[in-house]
């Protein structure tokens, strides 16, 4: 399977006739889970390649400022500078208009809408150039990128508006309310067990979708569905792949070359193709704004043997220079990690810890690996089913310390308000966009904005 790149100087005229036609101006507001009349016909080879990749360019889109939603909006991360925006994310108090909020919605749901095209054209091309394999294959794909879409704008917003055909036309949204939380996860699921039926698995692909990406996920969906057995079984499954594994020492994944054994599901980047944001966290000094920098909380933990061991590398400098060294090739060429095999151990940790039946043995043997590769002490006591959840919640907290999964973790194990005094549950999700209010009939706001 060639990589996102080779394809990028044929998306990219794609890419910029899908930002023509889904852009916001003041006089003509248009929803974000809407493209207006006009979109590109994806018929033949050429065009649904580009299609797929200018999916891919969203993914890109959103991830970094998913990372901001996840870190600072819990205790990993605090604003520094002068940007409110970051401030209104560490006070949990956002407006309906606020940029990283409304940037990361509408991105989402351009990456839904460029899928639902995908899949209501990929069996009508007759091109001699696309073979059944690489049909499938991409066919596959597009499920898999709705459905992390859906996840992730159920997991930042609740239940959404859930629109599975392509919308050449303003007519074809009239009427859809949003779902609940919980048919929105059904949705997820049900486009994750149609990827699994086209995806391939490939031993050397790691920046595109897999049957193997499609199951880690599936793992995740369930963990969140707090529907523990499946958790498990999706999560072995995974970890069985030997494509896997836990790299040593712990910078490796994150040190060039990238694409190492440790990752499940990376979003890459070229030259051509920059990621800007190492920006967001860096000094002025390496060239950065910034914006972000680690919470005085989270570089104790990192720095503590005994609980960040080797993991102290994900932070760089000190004082006014101290910065999350996750994300600093200059050059634009950090990748954003969107599942590591590490997640599916601490999955498997917690759905046994949690299951009906606990095993406690088989869930400190999962965290342990994940310890053990850390240089961090094993843990040993298997008296307390609390104790243990807990130490896995730890884990996770230090183990993807700059990643997408901090407050998330919080909110659905309802922990935000013991842990970061978020105590109303009304801000546990995000604020729907106004603009989509206005300009939308059948959207509804979240309470409390």
């Amino acid at each position: 399977m060639k990589t996102i790149n080779t394809f990028i100087g044929r998306a990219t005229v794609f890419l910029f006739l899908f930002a023509l036609i889904s852009c916001e101006s003041f006089l003509d507001l248009t929803p974000d889970n809407a493209i207006p009349a006009g979109n590109p016909t994806i018929s033949s080879a050429g065009t649904l390649r580009a299609a797929i990749i200018g999916a891919y360019n969203e993914l890109q889109g959103y991830n970094g400022n998913f990372v901001t939603l996840a870190t600072a909006s819990a205790d990993n991360a605090v604003a520094n500078g002068s940007v409110s925006s970051y401030f209104q994310l560490n006070q949990h108090a956002l407006p309906t208009d606020h940029s990283i909020v409304v940037s990361t919605y509408g991105s989402i749901y351009r990456a839904v809408n460029i899928t639902n095209t995908i899949i209501a054209s990929i069996q009508a091309i007759n091109d001699s150039q696309l073979s059944d394999s690489e049909r499938n294959q991409i066919l596959g794909e597009a499920y898999f990128i709705r459905a992390l879409g859906y996840f992730d704008l159920a997991r930042g917003w609740g239940g959404v508006q859930v629109q599975t055909r392509p919308t050449d036309n303003l007519e074809v949204i009239k009427g859809i309310r949003r779902s609940s939380l919980d048919e929105t996860c059904n949705q997820v699921l049900a486009d994750l067990v149609e990827a699994e039926k086209f995806l391939s698995d490939d031993a050397a692909t790691r920046n595109r979708a897999q049957k193997s990406t499609a199951k880690a996920l599936r793992a995740r969906l369930h963990l969140y569905r707090e529907q523990w057995e499946d958790a498990e079984r999706y999560a072995t499954e995974v970890i069985a792949n030997s494509k896997y594994e836990l790299v040593k020492p712990y910078k490796n994944f994150f040190t060039p070359p990238f694409l190492s054994k440790e990752s499940v599901f990376e979003l890459t980047y070229s030259l051509n193709d920059k990621n800007g944001y190492w920006s967001t966290w860096l000094p002025s000094a390496l060239g950065g704004s910034h914006s972000l920098k680690p919470s005085d909380k989270i570089v104790e933990k990192l720095n503590d043997p005994a609980v960040g061991g080797s993991r102290s590398v994900l932070t760089g400098g000190t004082g006014y220079t101290l910065h999350a060294a996750l994300y600093s090739n200059t050059t634009g060429l950090d990748p954003l990690y969107i599942i590591r095999i590490a997640e599916l151990y601490l999955i498997r940790a917690e759905a046994r810890a949690k299951k009906a039946t606990p095993d406690l043995a088989g869930a400190a043997e999962d965290l342990n690996a994940v310890r053990e590769r850390a240089d961090v002490p094993r843990w040993e006591d298997l008296t307390s089913q609390d104790k243990i959840i807990e130490a896995i919640e730890e884990e996770n907290n230090v183990e993807f310390a700059f990643e997408a999964h901090r407050w998330f973790d919080l909110v659905r194990t309802k922990r935000a308000g013991d842990v970061l005094g978020v105590t109303n549950t009304n801000f546990w999700v995000f604020p729907i966009p106004q603009s989509d209010i206005f300009s939308d009939p059948d959207v509804e706001q979240n309470p409390g904005y």
